[in-house]
């Protein structure tokens, strides 16, 4: 398993993340079964043994981050450990003042510590990071002063839209970035360049589509025609030059010079033999790398699961 700096953290971390979610609670489209606790634990430590050394974790993944406590306990050092803090807003929507906001992140923090058996975190990341949190100063000063204190290494965020990433690295706070990033969305793309030079870690999530960029076929909704005939285009690449789909949409994302780690849900062994299989071999060709940019699809905000999944469109 090869290795890559996190931005300006010096963290060396593996190509591969293991995203922790899966493992926590039942996440993800259509059913999901998920590990009794020894095997998740064992899972941990299997992947660890394989050469993934990221795992990322938060507050809100149920379990996930007192599996990962049992699992790394003695072995602290061997791994990198990302969580995220609690949601701070209130119901209306509202950022609480400093004094009430410190308290919370603090709070979520000691939990957090507790669960992942250790007296510090590489990388402590606000959930969900959206204009109005990156723009506040009171935000800033805690997680700043948090970081200042020792138990938390580096900051960071978790955002969706492009204009966070952008806001987010230009702030010059936040020390990573962890963003949805695919063949079918390649929006972000826009920002690693800057990313880059400001020594600002990225940290791609959803590469799979959350299953759709896989050989996995879902019954799609006729107002989704245009998008399945994208997935197809690119599903024939995947046929013609790659083992299977993941494998493309990995090698993809991990052309990309910026990108530090891909996360990949995993609560399976074969999830997880399967996602250091997908980096075996040569890497994304420079001609199907700029075919695939070509082919993105046009209207990324379009591409929001969750609310195609209310819709009853999946």
């Amino acid at each position: 398993m090869k290795k890559r700096i996190l931005g300006r953290t010096g963290l060396s971390v593996s190509e591969i993340a293991f995203g922790g979610v899966e493992i926590g609670m039942p996440y993800g489209l259509g059913a999901h079964e998920m590990p009794d606790e020894a095997s998740a634990i064992q899972l941990l430590q299997k992947a660890l043994e394989s050469g993934i050394n990221f795992f990322d974790t938060a507050r809100h993944y149920g379990e996930s981050e007192r599996l990962m406590g049992e699992a790394f306990q003695g072995i602290r050092d061997q791994v990198v450990l990302a969580t995220k803090c609690v949601h701070f807003k209130d119901e209306q929507g509202n950022i609480p003042a400093y004094s009430e906001l410190k308290y919370i992140v603090e709070k979520s923090l000691e939990e957090s510590l507790k669960n992942l058996k250790t007296d510090y975190v590489d990388l402590f990341m606000v959930h969900y990071a959206d204009t109005d949190i990156l723009q506040n100063e009171d935000v800033v000063r805690v997680f700043s002063e948090i970081r200042r204190k020792g138990s938390v290494k580096n900051i960071g965020v978790s955002v969706y839209k492009v204009e966070e990433t952008a806001k987010a690295i230009q702030s010059g706070i936040w020390d990573a970035v962890q963003l949805p990033f695919n063949l079918m969305d390649q929006s972000h793309g826009d920002c690693f360049e800057d990313a880059s030079e400001k020594g600002v870690g990225i940290i791609v999530r959803s590469v799979l589509m959350r299953g759709m960029l896989t050989e996995r076929k879902f019954k799609m909704n006729a107002a989704l025609e245009e998008v399945e005939k994208y997935l197809e285009a690119y599903r024939t690449i995947a046929e013609t030059h790659f083992r299977n789909f993941p494998e493309y949409a990995t090698k993809f994302a991990l052309k990309y010079p910026q990108v530090s780690s891909v996360l990949v849900g995993i609560d399976k062994e074969e999830y997880l033999q399967a996602s250091i299989c997908n980096l075996e071999g040569n890497g994304l060709s420079d001609e199907i790398f700029v075919r695939s940019k070509n082919m993105q699809f046009p209207d990324p905000s379009f591409l929001n699961l969750a609310e195609w999944d209310r819709k009853g469109w999946l």
